[in-house]
């Protein structure tokens, strides 16, 4: 008998030390569980989270103001994507024309000369044409006829640039002015409550700032398409007037 319940009371705690066994088991398990979705919910926060503050803040400045400065944005980017399309495509190898102009005036004449040029987009192929358009007449005439083209041509790389300029100007007025608005809110806000918290005072500074903060960033983004669109234009007008004088030399050398 007494072997008997020795035997017993050692199945009995076999027993429970693997119940205690396969419960720690488990437990270790849920816990590894509950850590990787822990981990995977903090991902996907961390990718989503700067949609969801730019979101935040935009609604916290006010619908009114940043809605009107996020539209200076759209237009102003609008314009300067269609102004550097065109001015890329523009864009002319001018070495490569004036030396098929020359070599058509040397075989062909002054109409083989202007049928390479209407043959060849950009500016400087049309001021090409019309200095050789107006070469029968004279020197004179074709130069004429060339600075005059040449003023057209530049109206036309300027066009609608100014309209970047005015976006520049404005966001970060309208900035200025919903952050005023928003700081005579606040103040009303104060005045309304008889108390002057601080909570009060900073949420109604902050909301006031945003649209601060996103004319500025606004500002920014439109100056640096606004530079390339310059310096695009720059670089176009030196080849158009290099172009020029050489078209000029070789009207003149042509006619001797």
């Amino acid at each position: 008998m007494k072997r008997l319940f020795s035997i017993l009371a050692i199945t009995c705690l076999m027993a429970i030390g693997t119940v205690n066994a396969n419960a720690t088991t488990l437990a270790t398990t849920t816990a590894t569980i509950t850590t990787v979705t822990q981990s995977a919910e903090e991902t996907t926060s961390e990718d989503l989270s700067f949609h969801q503050e730019l979101k935040k803040r935009f609604i916290e400045g006010g619908p009114g103001f940043m809605g009107i400065v996020l539209l200076c944005l759209i237009l102003g980017l609008a314009i300067a994507i269609e102004r550097i399309i065109f001015l890329n495509l523009s864009t002319t190898n001018t070495k490569k024309l004036t030396q098929n102009v020359e070599d058509a005036l040397a075989s062909g004449g002054i109409e083989a000369a202007k049928e390479v040029c209407r043959n060849t987009k950009g500016p400087v192929a049309s001021i090409f044409y019309q200095g050789l358009d107006r070469a029968d007449e004279d020197i004179d005439a074709a130069e004429k006829a060339v600075v005059a083209y040449g003023g057209v041509q530049m109206g036309q790389l300027e066009k609608n640039v100014s309209w970047i300029s005015l976006f520049i100007a404005l966001a970060p007025m309208l900035g200025f002015m919903g952050t005023v608005i928003g700081m005579i809110q606040a103040f009303d806000k104060i005045e309304a409550a008889g108390d002057m918290q601080p909570s009060l005072v900073a949420g109604g500074i902050k909301v006031a700032l945003l649209t601060t903060v996103f004319g500025l960033i606004v500002a920014i983004i439109l100056q640096i398409f606004y530079n390339y669109i310059i310096a695009k234009i720059d670089s176009i007008v030196n080849d158009m007037e290099d172009a020029s004088i050489t078209l000029m030399d070789l009207l003149v050398r042509h006619k001797k």
